[in-house]
């Protein structure tokens, strides 16, 4: 695992600090000294006040250093590293061993990460390699509203399901999936096989692999929400077979 585009030297510039961050689009770097003993962070937000308080470009990193910084230890547990990020000013955190030095760097973005793909927190995973960008694209437009991942791992999806008032979702059905349907908010009418039935709020559907299915939200002024499970061996998109679409996507 390598760190090193994440950590600065106290003695090095505050322009070479700018070149580390700019480079590693993260906003931040942690200052450590050859022995990666950690003095503090630095932010973006360090730079930009020390500058406007007359610091130079070619002044020390140390100098700008917050070393009031929020951390944990590698014995934290995972309620530990729950409620540090639960503070909307800590985005990320160094871990540290019991000498103070840097072990790994956890962003709160990376922590969403883990727990949408049912990963065990680690402290020595590298999680640097998780793809943050899961979390910026997990909501999804359709003509009939949108749908929200909450949860994804190789045998479950889990979604939340929003269903605009005359919003309905393609006759459709899946090969490779099941799907288990909590009415949340709302009421419509469910089409499974060859039934049709008037769902309400608190209501669970089963959908079998093979079975077509929709849903329609009947009302004219309030929305459908619905959580959604999925149980299966692939949950791509291109498992949806439709049979019948009002928006003309068949």
């Amino acid at each position: 695992m390598n760190l090193n585009p994440y950590i600065i030297k106290p003695e090095q510039t505050i322009k070479k600090s700018m070149e580390k961050i700019d480079r590693n689009h993260y906003g931040f770097l942690i200052v450590v000294d050859n022995t990666n003993k950690t003095f503090g962070t630095l932010s973006d937000g360090d730079i930009r006040r020390g500058i406007l308080k007359g610091k130079k470009t070619n002044d020390k990193v140390g100098s700008v250093t917050n070393a009031t910084f929020e951390y944990i230890y590698t014995s934290a547990s995972f309620e530990e590293v729950t409620e540090k990020f639960k503070s909307q000013k800590i985005n990320f955190l160094p871990i540290l061993d019991d000498k103070h030095r840097l072990i790994n760097i956890i962003t709160k973005k990376q922590f969403h990460v883990l727990l949408l793909e049912d990963i065990e927190y680690n402290v020595k995973y590298n999680f640097f390699s998780l793809n943050e960008k899961k979390l910026d694209h997990e909501i999804y437009n359709r003509p009939w509203g949108y749908y929200k991942t909450t949860f994804l791992n190789n045998k479950t999806r889990a979604k939340i399901i929003k269903i605009l008032p005359k919003g309905e979702l393609s006759l459709q059905e899946h090969k490779k999936r099941e799907e288990h349907w909590v009415i949340i908010k709302g009421s419509g009418e469910a089409t499974i096989g060859e039934s049709i039935k008037k769902v309400y709020a608190g209501d669970y559907v089963f959908i079998p692999k093979g079975c077509k299915h929709k849903i329609s939200n009947e009302s004219p002024d309030e929305t459908l929400m619905v959580s959604e499970v999925q149980l299966g061996e692939y949950f791509g998109e291109d498992d949806i077979i439709r049979y019948k679409d009002i928006y003309g996507r068949v």
